[in-house]
């Protein structure tokens, strides 16, 4: 009975560990190096939660259609020891993101960098520690 026991416990470790492996994806899975981007538009979300906090923004393009783009950031703890707070963006404000599109959604792509309409540059950390610096 207590090898049982031991057996089930070391095939849920396993299990545990297996899914937070596959649940997170490494930045060159999701998202392209060689295809930086740089935006400016109003905020209009803020998701301060895990895995990563997410900036909805919406850009007018060159056709003049609104475009909603989606950027993925650090985890809100690492955003938070960065100097982020949940209230840093609020919706409505206009800001500059750059970073790197995603490779299979034309609008999502990882933030490198928020700055704000004046040209301050908010602290961001991409949502994995060896994104491409910018």
């Amino acid at each position: 009975m207590q090898r049982k026991s031991h057996l089930i416990a070391v095939a849920a470790l396993l299990l545990s560990k297996s899914a937070g492996t596959f649940a997170h994806h490494s930045f060159s899975a999701e998202f392209d190096r060689s295809q930086p981007v740089e935006i400016s538009g109003s905020v209009t979300s803020v998701e301060w939660t895990n895995p990563h906090a997410r900036i909805h923004v919406d850009v007018v393009n060159d056709k003049g259609e609104t475009e909603h783009w989606n950027f993925e950031m650090g985890t809100p703890n690492i955003l938070m020891r960065n100097g982020w707070k949940r209230d840093s963006l609020k919706a409505g404000e206009k800001i500059k993101v750059t970073g790197w599109r995603a490779r299979n959604a034309s609008t999502v792509a990882n933030a490198g960098a928020v700055f704000l309409q004046d040209g301050t540059k908010l602290f961001t950390d991409s949502s994995v520690s060896n994104a491409p610096a910018k």
